[in-house]
């Protein structure tokens, strides 16, 4: 019993909570282990193998979600890349993902814009090559989850991120456990129930990898970064021993290539379209219109070449 506030010190509700959180004979234990911090009682997920059709289909399946455990839960225990391995079955369980493992795994990653499904898919994480002892642990854990063994504390979670980020879309999800450097999630209402996973596995695995990224070529001559005419740069060339006539009458082929094409460009003067003799126009690119400089002018020319 505390009477006064000189009965306490900094720190010292530590101690009056002692034993305050310790489980009591009614309250059952989800698991026994240092890297699970349980958030709420869940269900466990079915415990039903991923057997694909053909030998490249187990193949591909037991590679993909390697893949996934690995580059997503390298590092950290068994705990942490059960749970892992957990959230790629589970999808492939509910009618919301795609149904096989490659599937789940590589979903998105066509995106350039980093949201895919598994950020390693598609940030470019997939170019590091895999440690070889970490990459047959993993493998293991994949196995294993194949086989049917499913991991408890996982329970149907959909959704996980590292306790570094707190994502918006974690606010309408329901945290299932804290495994390893995450937390993981299920989602609420009847799609977070055991009822509503009840896709059947297609055994089918018709991806092996990320999808190509889809790009545009460029014309060709054309260049990747448009080169404006830079008025400096052809009065600096100009030849001053030429009089002032010759000078304005010279052409210079380094000229206009916004669109792939060259103009000519008269030195010391503007540049002019080679087809209607009047000034041509230059398209403002990125960058240059930037704010004013607040180096001072005995500065400005630091660091350009001298030729």
């Amino acid at each position: 019993m505390i009477d006064s506030a000189a009965q306490t010190f900094t720190g010292s509700a530590f101690f009056f909570a002692e034993d305050a959180f310790t489980p009591t004979a009614s309250t059952p234990l989800i698991n026994d282990s240092e890297h699970v911090l349980a958030l709420r009682q869940v269900e466990s997920a079915l415990s039903a193998p991923f057997i694909g059709q053909t030998a490249l289909d187990r193949y591909r399946a037991v590679n993909c979600l390697t893949t996934a455990i690995y580059y997503e839960a390298a590092n950290e225990p068994d705990e942490g890349q059960r749970a892992v391995a957990q959230v790629v079955l589970n999808r492939v369980r509910h009618p919301a993902w795609p149904n096989s493992v490659c599937g789940v795994v590589y979903q998105g990653s066509e995106r350039t814009d980093l949201l895919c499904q598994f950020t390693f898919s598609c940030d470019g994480a997939m170019a590091r090559l895999p440690v070889a002892d970490k990459w047959a642990r993993a493998r293991r854990v994949a196995e294993q989850a194949l086989a049917g063994r499913s991991y408890a504390p996982a329970g149907l979670a959909t959704f996980y991120h590292t306790l570094a980020v707190r994502p918006d879309w974690s606010s309408r999800l329901d945290p299932v456990a804290v495994i390893g450097a995450h937390i993981f999630y299920q989602m609420r209402g009847n799609n977070g129930t055991k009822l509503a996973f009840n896709a059947p596995y297609s055994r089918r695995e018709l991806i092996a990898g990320p999808a190509q990224r889809a790009w545009k070529p460029l014309p060709a001559g054309a260049m990747p970064v448009a080169m404006p005419y830079m008025p400096e740069i052809a009065a600096f060339n100009a030849d001053t021993s030429l009089p002032a006539t010759q000078m304005n009458g010279a052409t210079d082929a380094s000229a206009n290539m916004n669109n792939g094409t060259i103009t000519s460009v008269h030195r010391g003067s503007a540049a002019l379209s080679s087809t209607s003799g009047q000034p041509a126009t230059v398209q403002d690119l990125p960058g240059q219109k930037l704010p004013q400089s607040t180096i001072r002018p005995e500065y400005q020319n630091s660091g350009r070449p001298l030729i």
